[in-house]
């Protein structure tokens, strides 16, 4: 996603309040759950991918479903709507035993939406940002 869409987009896709809520809930150790949605994330879009290319739609669920869990935990709900969808089509495809081919879409926008989610999470996890936008000598 280029720079002249990051502003409009992150009031899209992740909503600030959940995030600033979970922050002050976890505290000091609201970084390593991140870095845990980072190492879970990054595993669970490569599944799905990887499920997706076998047509194997009972590999799909569950890195759907975690994907969906982690990402609404912080706020980042259009990632969790999307893995969702791929999940409970999963779901379908496994209980009427057929593939759901048709998610072939939303398993293409997985990865680039993760990305750009996580881009805006951890530039706002940054304790460094609030600092080099205020400046050297000036108050955030």
């Amino acid at each position: 996603m280029g720079s002249a869409g990051v502003i409009e987009v992150d009031r899209v896709l992740v909503d600030w309040q959940v995030f600033a809520r979970l922050r002050a809930e976890l505290g000091p150790n609201f970084v390593r759950i991140l870095g845990y949605f980072r190492e879970d994330g990054e595993t669970s879009v490569s599944r799905i991918e990887e499920a997706m290319n076998r047509r194997d739609a009972a590999a799909l669920v569950l890195p759907a479903h975690t994907m969906k869990s982690e990402a609404r935990q912080f706020g980042a709900e259009p990632l969790a709507v999307l893995a969702e969808e791929i999940e409970y089509s999963a779901r379908r495809g496994i209980e009427g035993r057929f593939f759901p081919d048709e998610i072939l879409p939303q398993v293409a926008r997985l990865r680039p939406l993760y990305r750009d989610t996580l881009e805006l999470l951890d530039r706002e996890a940054n304790p460094l940002v609030a600092r080099r936008a205020a400046g050297f000598g000036r108050r955030a």
